[in-house]
This record gives C-alpha cells, structure tokens and sequence, in this order.
C-alpha cells in the first residue's frame, strides 16, 4: 500500500516525515498485567519528573506544536494527539485501557512524546495520502465528535480521510478482530533519519513482543519538497 506526503504539507514542512510499520498475524486482546504495570510505572514516573505547566518543554510537544503553527493550526485549539495523551494523564486522570494493539501504540505515543496511528488495514483501500484537509473533509472520530478537518493535517485513502495527528476516525479503529495493522508515526522536523529509525525498530519490536505477529514492512516516508 503505498503512502506519500504531499508537496503541499513538504513546503511548510520539509524536514516532516512518516514512520510506517506493517504488522501482520496480529492477536489483540486486552493488555496483559506485565504491560499494564509498565505502562502504570511509566505514567507515574512521568507524573514526578513533569507538571502540566512544564508540558511544553517536551522535546515533542515542543516541536509538533510549532509544526501546527507553520500549517496554520491552533496548537492550544487542536493538539497533537500526544500532547492530548500526556496532559491527561499529568492532570492525573487514568490510562485508558482499550486493547493490546491500541494499548502499545498510546504508550509508545507519550513515551516519544509524538503523534502515532494504528488502523486496521482491512477497512483501508488504495494509496494512503497525507496532506491537508479541504473544506468536504470529516469523519467520525474516536473522541465521538464529527471532525472538520479543513486546513488541519490528514491521512487519506481512496475512500477520504481516516486519520491525523489529532484524532483518528472510527472507520478504520482496531478492535481485538483486527489482524492486519498499519501503524503510523508523524515525525517532527527535528528528528534526524537515524533517530527517526531507532524509533520505528524499537516501536515494531514492542508491538510484536505484545502482540504477536510480525512487523512485516518498516519504512520512512520524507516529505516531497
């Protein structure tokens, strides 16, 4: 399945890319207890060392949020879905607990302090574009909300947008059936291709380790420019 980044976005963004991991095989179910503890101990660790006043002076949050502002997008209206993540939990409001695969890809999303997807593959067609929303684009989100995402960064198929830095779309959500995967990770500017691949090997690795099966391709996606 091929994904691309358009020129549009690669103008405002040249240094902007996408990490794209492939699983197949998958087995979801709910996180088993060794997960929820490091997961826990994470959030706590997390919850000692920061405060919602100091959120951000993440290296990530720092970053995606002034990515937003060279798109045109509000950062304190529209957060990056992982600074969403990390100002719940410092506010000290639970982990959610959803599934193993959704599980991962959140922890791994407050752990880098970056944006992560994970769709089922299955309800995905044709090639994958990220690009900016125009004034017909919107979906059903995950936050129970009908998105506009006009002007906003976007993930689309042949059959429209399912997916941002945002929030993500119930058409493509994963539930424990899934079992063909693509998870995606939207990269900062700062971030160099090396860094850029220690976290996709990394992020494939616990996932599988989870989840079973196998991370079947693992990819970087620069902007076109």
């Amino acid at each position: 399945m091929e994904i691309r980044i358009a020129h549009t976005v690669g103008e405002r963004l040249p240094g902007f890319a996408l990490g794209v991991i492939r699983y197949a095989g998958v087995s979801l179910a709910d996180s088993p207890k060794l997960l929820r503890g490091r997961i826990n101990l994470f959030v706590e660790s997390l919850r000692i060392e920061r405060d919602a006043a100091a959120i951000t002076e993440i290296d990530g949050v720092r970053e995606w949020r002034s990515a937003f502002k060279k798109l045109g997008i509000d950062p304190s209206r529209y957060r990056p879905s992982s600074e969403a993540l990390i100002r719940r939990l410092l506010a000290g409001n639970p982990f959610f607990w959803i599934n193993s695969g959704v599980d991962v890809n959140n922890f791994l999303s407050i752990y880098y302090a970056l944006p992560y997807g994970l769709y089922d593959a299955d309800k995905l067609t044709g090639p994958i574009t990220c690009r900016l929303g125009g004034a017909e684009d919107r979906y059903d989100a995950l936050n129970g909300r009908d998105v506009h995402m006009q002007g906003k960064l976007l993930l689309a198929d042949q059959h429209g947008p399912f997916g941002s830095p945002i929030v993500d779309s119930v058409r493509t959500s994963v539930t424990p059936s899934a079992r063909e995967l693509l998870q995606v990770i939207f990269f900062h500017e700062a971030l160099s291709p090396e860094k850029r691949q220690e976290i996709l090997g990394s992020s494939a690795r616990m996932f599988t380790e989870i989840n079973g099966g196998e991370a079947v391709q693992t990819e970087q996606v620069p902007s076109l420019v």
